[in-house]
């Protein structure tokens, strides 16, 4: 099961015409959902000056009268005069919108700022929207120590008994009921209750990762509902599970031949010969090394085993600005000192400083075991929705989407197809490292999503190839 867990952050003065967005013009709700379309948040100070609020949506949307959850959101006010909310997901699945934003107030342009409330939210099963719970510390501690690569029958049996183990603990303290509806069509629905609570008629949308995939489900779902829509770093809906882990693997490998580029033109570069193939094998027989024998760790009483050092290299692909530190970790691991990498490897494992774990991994296990339940979910507790089709969204406006060449976790080939297959996509290219394109470091994209979003008015397809900064 735990093989998949990569699977899955000018001046335009007058434009606020285009939208005819006001809190009196929604679009109509579906019959027996009014009581949830006609919600108005009620809005709180939560610190540093935004607001939060929780939003009711049915748990099951065939029995709305049912059990209901309560979605958290939070938004960031417009500076100035205000188009509408533009909603954000940062991707995952399991990631946290509400701890996302509240992270970073730079996430989107001064301009985007001005114009709309930035406003994200946890999706249900995520942080504090009816959170997705399994294992304890201890156990989740384990659970990332795993061999990645089981050899032996025994290693085989015992990733398939932690596994096991892994699923029934997801029933037990999650429940059936939520488990089964976690996934990404119900999210997108609770989206359009979101858009109507939030006084727009039509959504503004921003998505990156995942979040791409939650948007292109939306779309195929609401395609009139859509005022503008980017899908930055996008997955490709109709692509089955084992065809993106094979991408994603193909894509790290890029992104770890381009780190092994940069690494040699910098001082203090830690590998003993300087062409991608020799560092390629010696991050091999890094990997062998720790899967003989854990690596030393000087931080706690945890092992640093193979899946350790794998998972600290793979989330450092992320974003070229974590490059400098895993250049140190890798000194420090060949050495034979592990304790920097298994820093880097629990912050994309979703652990704290101070020792317990946000619900990230569990969420992302959750949401794919009911998206994609070929795989890799072979003991989950309860039987998934695929939703693998092409995405036509007839009748939307143009979506645009954003493409990275050399993007680890969602290879700019999804991007292609994804553009493609949306009846109205725009693709923008970006040719950089890293995962997702906008706010990364291009002036160039970064200008024309920021005009498309406020004005609604597409860019031509096209490629910036402004090139990242050295890391």
């Amino acid at each position: 099961m735990r093989r998949a867990s990569k699977i899955l952050m000018p001046v335009l003065a007058g434009l606020i015409a285009v939208t005819g967005t006001s809190a009196t013009a929604v679009a109509a709700a579906p019959g027996r959902l009014d009581s949830y379309y006609g919600q108005r948040p009620a809005w709180s100070g939560c610190g540093n000056g935004y607001e939060c609020a929780k939003l009711s949506v049915p748990l099951d949307y065939s029995k709305p009268g049912g059990k209901r959850i309560k979605i958290s959101m939070v938004r960031l006010p417009a500076t100035g005069p205000k188009i509408g909310s533009i909603v954000l997901n940062f991707g995952g699945p399991g990631g946290s919108g509400v701890d996302s934003l509240k992270a970073s107030k730079d996430v989107v342009s001064a301009d985007i700022r001005k114009r709309f409330d930035v406003v994200s939210f946890d999706p249900r099963g995520v942080g504090a929207s009816s959170p997705v719970r399994c294992f304890g510390t201890l156990d989740l501690d384990a659970y990332f120590a795993l061999d990645p690569t089981p050899d032996t029958k025994a290693e085989v049996k015992k990733a398939e008994s932690w596994d096991q183990a892994f699923a029934k603990y997801c029933a037990k303290n999650s429940g059936k009921e939520l488990l089964a509806h976690v996934g990404t069509a119900d999210s997108a629905r609770d989206m359009d209750v979101m858009r109507a609570a939030l006084g727009d008629r039509r959504l503004t949308y921003l998505g990156f990762s995942y979040g791409t995939y939650l948007g292109a489900v939306y779309a195929d779902l609401f395609p009139t509902r859509i005022r503008s829509m980017v899908l930055d770093g996008a997955e490709d809906p109709s692509q089955n599970g084992d065809d993106l882990v094979a991408d994603q693997d193909r894509g790290f490998e890029v992104a770890t031949k381009s780190f092994l580029k940069d690494c040699f033109r910098v001082k203090g570069c830690p590998f003993r010969e300087h062409t991608v193939e020799a560092g390629m094998k010696q991050l091999d027989e890094l990997y062998a090394r720790a899967d003989r024998s854990p690596l030393r760790n000087e931080y706690d009483g945890r092992q640093v085993t193979e899946a350790v050092v794998s998972a600290a290299v793979d989330y450092s692909m992320y974003d070229v600005h974590t490059w400098p530190r895993l250049r140190q970790a890798l000194a420090a691991g060949f050495r034979g000192d592990g304790t920097k990498l298994l820093l880097l490897a629990d912050e994309g494992n979703g652990r704290r400083p101070d020792g317990r774990y946000d619900n990230s991994f569990e969420a992302l296990m959750a949401i794919n075991c009911v998206d994609h339940p070929e795989n890799p979910c072979p003991y989950w507790p309860v039987k998934g929705t695929r939703y693998p089709k092409k995405v036509r969204a007839k009748g939307s406006p143009p979506i645009v989407v954003v493409g990275t060449t050399r993007d680890p976790a969602t290879p700019y080939k999804l991007a292609k197809a994804l553009a493609g297959q949306l009846a109205h996509g725009v693709l923008l290219t970006r040719d950089a490292d890293g995962h997702t394109g906008y706010r990364r470091g291009s002036a160039c994209l970064d200008r024309k999503v920021d005009q498309y979003l406020i004005t609604g008015t597409a860019p031509r397809p096209g490629t910036c190839r402004d090139v990242n900064p050295k890391a």
